[in-house]
């Protein structure tokens, strides 16, 4: 007991100064990438090639006065920012980063906290974070901070539902809520991106409407509302708000590398199901290379697509990916049951390219009927009709 008592505290401290410190670099890193796709250099003074940029944001946002609207509700107000800040790094504590480090008193496996239901446990505690945006802009008696409220409200109610559903089809192939079973599910097979594609696109989505990222940034749109939810904000409060949304975004590109991508997982081999300190660091490192792809993607979107119209975002989450994900569940579950109850097979690589050649035929209609223009529509279609 002690043992694990004291793992654990140090599992905590590590993971999420981690954390911290990793959103405070993924800040520069977006500027940086951002400036690279723009050709210029982006901040490179503070510091050898601006390392020490994020650290001088930090220090500059201590110093400024915390300013409070007269007619605000101080008390939460002051509330909203943490309740923001907090469910974006506990919702990390579930997730496996590296296969079990050996030790002289057992295997110590690499996750903060390894629950038996910790795909829910996201699932719960990721949705808590959009209170303290409601909060935030209902708090302000800002008209423009109360729509950046509301809209985030709607749209995390809008496609949470579509990335449940899309989860529900990983929980068909692992049978399981264990992320740590959900990897080794995919050890003995292919990784659930192959037989799972259709589930993946529409969590990925899913996840840029639910980190607020663009082109799905309509609550703090800064052409419509200024800055949306967290105008009336300064200083650390309003910092809170931009490390819970990178950290969700970590957070998110973790997940989609755990439920689709094998996890920590090396490719093309077998050899990191032994236990051992050599195993553990590269199966970390692999983790991170999976998740920076995945961050990178997030920026890469941000700085390449327009935002949506509103009318497009909500008709995005009701009209296409909600339907789709249930007609996708309806048709992946009659197929696993063929395969398994019928022909008898277990998962594995024939039965892992056999969903991914159904997925494929979907994918094919799926973008033929989108490109129909009958329901995401542009506005030169919209006049014509």
């Amino acid at each position: 007991m002690t043992f694990f008592i004291v793992v654990s505290a140090i599992k905590v401290f590590v993971v999420f100064n981690l954390i911290l410190v990793g959103v405070a670099l993924l800040t520069l890193a977006e500027r940086r990438i951002c400036a690279w796709m723009q050709d210029r250099l982006g901040p490179n003074r503070v510091g050898p090639q601006g390392l020490l940029q994020p650290a001088a944001d930090g220090l500059k946002n201590f110093l400024k006065e915390e300013t409070s609207p007269a007619l605000a509700d101080r008390g939460l107000f002051t509330l909203a920012p943490m309740i923001s800040f907090v469910p974006a790094l506990l919702t990390f504590a579930v997730i496996p980063f590296a296969s079990p480090l050996p030790t002289r008193w057992g295997p110590v496996p690499m996750v903060v906290a390894d629950l038996p239901v910790g795909f829910l446990y996201i699932l719960a505690i990721s949705s808590l974070g959009v209170y303290g945006i409601v909060l935030a802009g209902w708090s302000s008696n800002n008209k423009y901070a109360l729509l950046g409220g509301l809209r985030a409200s709607a749209q995390m109610i809008s496609y949470e539902i579509a990335m449940g559903m899309s989860t529900v089809a990983v929980l068909l192939l692992a049978g399981n809520v264990t992320l740590s079973q959900v990897i080794a599910q995919q050890q003995r097979g292919l990784w659930f991106v192959i037989p799972l594609t259709l589930a993946f696109l529409i969590f990925m989505i899913s996840a840029l409407a639910e980190t607020n990222r663009l082109p799905f940034d309509l609550p703090e749109a800064e052409a419509e509302l200024i800055a949306g939810y967290h105008t009336e904000y300064s200083a650390m409060k309003f910092s809170m708000f931009y490390i819970a949304e990178y950290s969700n975004m970590v957070t998110a590109s973790a997940l989609m590398a755990t439920l689709f991508f094998g996890g920590w997982d090396i490719p093309f081999t077998h050899a990191d199901e032994t236990p051992s300190f050599l195993m553990t660091l590269l199966t970390l490192l692999m983790f991170g290379l999976k998740t920076g792809f995945f961050l990178f993607t997030y920026i890469w979107i941000r700085w390449t697509l327009p935002r949506f119209r509103y009318d497009q975002l909500m008709a995005l989450g009701w009209k296409v990916l909600l339907p789709l994900a249930l007609v996708y569940l309806t048709v992946l579950a009659t197929a696993i049951w063929y395969l398994h109850a019928r022909l008898g097979w277990a998962y594995g690589t024939p039965m892992a390219l056999a969903l991914g050649g159904v997925n494929i035929v979907l994918l094919v209609f799926l973008v033929w009927w989108l490109d129909r223009g009958r329901i995401v529509s542009g506005s030169v279609a919209g006049e014509a009709a």
